[in-house]
């Protein structure tokens, strides 16, 4: 049994900073590619951040604010948002998978956390 398990989220103000963490645990030995979504009420979930191939990619509203990184463990990552913004605001999935055909489509990935709330409001 595979579980994801997101941590980090919480009520921000515009301009400010926070971390969120993931961790992947379950099948002993495996190795799992990780990303990050999220999602608002009746839009889509949205590709935030990934690793393809050793190199970070991002979403174009995200590129430049927001830093996926490894964590110290096995399958575990982290992402430092800073410069929060408003439209930031949304539940925050972290994904995984052992092997997705394309790192920034929801439908690559096997296996999702069930999310974290970041709310950036004044």
């Amino acid at each position: 049994q595979v579980q994801v398990v997101e941590s980090g989220g919480g009520l921000v103000r515009p301009g400010d900073s926070l971390r969120l963490s993931c961790a992947v645990s379950g099948r002993t030995g495996s190795r799992y590619f990780m990303a990050w979504f999220r999602q608002t009420p009746g839009k889509e979930r949205e590709f935030v951040a990934a690793f393809n191939w050793g190199v970070d990619r991002y979403g174009p509203s995200v590129k430049g604010r927001f830093t996926i990184s490894r964590g110290d463990a096995i399958n575990t990552v982290h992402l430092q948002m800073n410069s929060l913004r408003p439209e930031d605001t949304a539940v925050y999935y972290c994904a995984a998978d052992e092997r997705p055909y394309e790192y920034y489509s929801r439908n690559s990935y096997d296996f999702w956390g069930q999310g974290t709330q970041v709310t950036v409001s004044s």
